[in-house]
């Protein structure tokens, strides 16, 4: 599968992601029955993309600017083989 080049396929893609986050996140609130499972679930998923970006964004430009992702497979594969620096 080729990458997409698109800008408006890229911004429609976007959009789409936000549309399932919010239209799941209303109908699992909705299911929940505290406040504080609702609270706990947002942590979660906030923790989870701050992984996601620490994996990839901050690894690449902060760390090793020679690495390059192409999913969390390669980057697990990345970790174990690699030589932590003094």
């Amino acid at each position: 599968m080729k990458g997409l080049k698109s800008a408006a396929a890229i911004w429609i893609k976007g959009g789409l992601f936000l549309l399932i986050a919010i239209s799941s996140s209303v109908l699992l609130a909705l299911e929940l029955r505290t406040p504080k499972d609702c609270l706990l679930l947002a942590l979660c998923v906030w923790a989870f993309c701050r992984a996601y970006y620490f994996a990839f964004y901050v690894i690449e430009h902060y760390v090793d600017p020679g690495y390059e992702f192409s999913g969390l497979i390669s980057f697990c594969q990345y970790v174990l083989r690699k030589k932590p620096r003094n």
